[in-house]
């Protein structure tokens, strides 16, 4: 571990960011260029302590997984990762397989969407970063950890949670799509991936995943048209639009309603209320 690089590494960029590339508003005054400690800290979910120890070089050797959601909060690229890794006395995490990382350009947009559910998704359907009203919608996705932190694992091994955002009759339809989905993940990084791992899990635990599995269905599809339940505001009726990162590996996903419909106010109702009263009934 290079304390001194590291140290140097995140004070310039923390102060090459400004508050708009990463939603919060300026404010009227600021002394630090771009954006402070405690911010950078709040956006990687860690204390603004242990971010101050890092960059005053008296930090312990970060995790991997500190190092990821530092990568995400300072919004840097896949090369600028890797040697921010290896600079933390790590090894870069592989480029296909680290769902860690969040390219910054679809960050950039997520967080521009405030009125409206928005995430962004992996390859293996895992929630790598929602905004409030897509937590509001369908919980917060931090919950999940292991296997389950993909929402094809848990659609088959935690239905009763899982599929009662969905109308009944959606059921069937949805199974198809997250399993061709996992296909196409399985195809792109190999059986010794994550995504042999989940495969080999669901092939263990889940008859009706074993078969569909075989029908060798491929695609990743998203809908354009959907009926979600929530259990406060009932049902909406929002369209889907997605933006793939090139590589195909990530994909941020927009819900939005029809002006002045139904389903519009709901969703400015549940922006209003968050995920506070909902945290239980999920």
């Amino acid at each position: 571990m290079d304390r001194d690089a590291l140290a140097d590494f995140l004070t310039r960029h923390r102060h090459g960011l400004q508050p708009a590339d990463v939603g919060p508003p300026a404010g009227p005054r600021r002394r630090t260029p771009g954006l402070r400690r405690d911010e950078v800290a709040l956006l990687a979910t860690m204390s603004t302590d242990y971010y101050t120890r890092l960059e005053q070089r008296r930090g312990p050797q970060p995790s991997t997984q500190m190092l990821a959601a530092v990568a995400r909060a300072l919004r840097l690229s896949a090369e600028e990762r890797d040697y921010l890794y290896r600079i933390a006395g790590h090894s870069a995490p592989d480029q296909v397989t680290g769902t860690e990382y969040v390219a910054p350009a679809l960050l950039r947009v997520l967080y521009r969407l405030t009125d409206t559910p928005a995430v962004i998704l992996s390859v293996l359907g895992e929630a790598l970063v929602q905004n409030e009203p897509a937590r509001a919608l369908f919980g917060d996705a931090r919950v999940h950890t292991g296997l389950a932190r993909s929402e094809i694992h848990r659609w088959f091994t935690d239905p009763a949670a899982s599929r009662r955002i969905y109308p009944a009759e959606d059921h069937a339809r949805q199974s198809r799509a997250q399993v061709a989905s996992l296909r196409a993940a399985y195809g792109l990084l190999g059986p010794g991936s994550r995504a042999g791992e989940i495969v080999r899990d669901l092939q263990r635990r889940s008859p009706k995943f074993a078969g569909l599995w075989e029908e060798h269905e491929v695609g990743r599809r998203f809908s354009d048209h959907k009926v979600l339940l929530h259990p406060e505001v009932g049902a909406l009726e929002l369209d889907c639009q997605v933006l793939f990162t090139e590589d195909q590996l990530q994909v941020l996903l927009v819900l939005t309603a029809a002006p002045h419909s139904e389903s519009d106010q709901k969703l400015r109702l549940l922006g209003v209320l968050g995920t506070q009263q909902f945290s239980d009934a999920r």
